[in-house]
């Protein structure tokens, strides 16, 4: 297969998507990597030759990247995730509106132009999580916690745009981050950007079927295949602070050989995966999935039969 990855500068020496381009290379696919944010692109021979059997993007949020990867979907090509999926999940806002419509765990999200918007927010909604709604990577996450804080941080806020805020959930100060990758699902937990000072040593941990399905449930809601998603787990249960497509994957068991499978599989698929989860490429030898991956009832709104893992015993 041929296949277009487009990278910019900032994951240009990172695993994903370096080692999954060399693992597909290896694997005797043509991979061709484009970089949106420093490159001058001749459109005609990229997107409209439609010379690739699918596009691939890892690129920051409020790059280009996203735009070309929708030229390419407009023009009838395969995208990995899916180019409508993927703008409905990197635009926080829009993001909110489709998870709390679709009934996910998702806190109360305000919106603002402008920081000072913010301060028309009651007081009793504070502590407030801050963030900018196309952020990524943890990028300008602020934990307000009173009125007179959110305006000391004006000038901070004023260059990110359109921000969020949400009230901020109680929680122990360890996020969870599921990924999902070739139709299983993967727990890992680690310090939280907000709490900086609690100490968490980064590691996999047993998922359970509460959260299992409560991240099924976001690949069928939002559209996508390769995704993670980030949940804290406060006084009333789990709840959904962010969802990522093409997360970093990390201490996801062969994680590279996992997330190259998936793309080809995706790729073969015309972007979607629900009828060939589980299929393995061609050019790679089937694997039995590990011993600690058990059987997990789908949710009745996903299509694609998730499996999570247990605990990661010996990981």
């Amino acid at each position: 297969m041929r296949l277009c990855f487009l990278v910019e500068e900032q994951y240009r020496h990172d695993g994903m998507p370096v080692e999954v381009i060399r693992q597909l290379t290896a694997w005797g696919h043509r991979v061709d990597v484009l970089r949106p944010g420093s490159s001058l692109l001749r459109l005609s021979e990229t997107v409209l030759t439609g010379s690739h059997d699918a596009w691939v993007l890892k690129t920051v949020s409020g790059g280009p990247g996203l735009t070309l990867l929708e030229a390419a979907a407009a023009v009838g090509l395969t995208t990995v995730n899916d180019a409508r999926s993927i703008r409905g999940v990197r635009d926080k806002v829009l993001a909110a509106v489709i998870g709390r419509s679709r009934g996910l765990p998702m806190p109360v999200t305000y919106a603002a132009a402008r920081p000072e918007t913010l301060a028309e927010l009651p007081e009793t909604e504070f502590p407030l999580v801050v963030k900018p709604a196309d952020g990524s990577s943890g990028r300008a996450v602020r934990l307000v916690p009173s009125p007179e804080r959110l305006a000391e941080l004006g000038s901070e806020l004023a260059g990110e745009g359109m921000l969020i805020a949400q009230p901020y959930v109680p929680n122990s100060g360890v996020d969870l981050k599921v990924y999902c990758v070739g139709g299983e699902l993967y727990a890992t937990e680690r310090c939280s950007p907000l709490h900086p000072d609690r100490p968490a040593h980064e590691r996999r941990v047993p998922l359970s079927a509460e959260v299992a399905g409560m991240a099924a449930e976001v690949g069928a809601v939002y559209g996508l295949d390769l995704y993670g998603v980030d949940v804290l787990l406060g006084p009333d249960g789990p709840v959904i602070v962010d969802v990522n497509d093409f997360p970093s994957f990390r201490l996801v068991p062969d994680a590279v050989e996992r997330v190259a499978r998936a793309v080809l599989e995706l790729a073969r698929a015309g972007g979607g995966g629900a009828s060939t989860a589980g299929a393995a490429p061609d050019v790679v030898p089937p694997q039995e999935p590990a011993a600690d991956i058990v059987a997990l009832p789908d949710p009745e709104p996903v299509p694609v039969q998730l499996r999570a893992t247990a605990a990661g015993e010996g990981r």
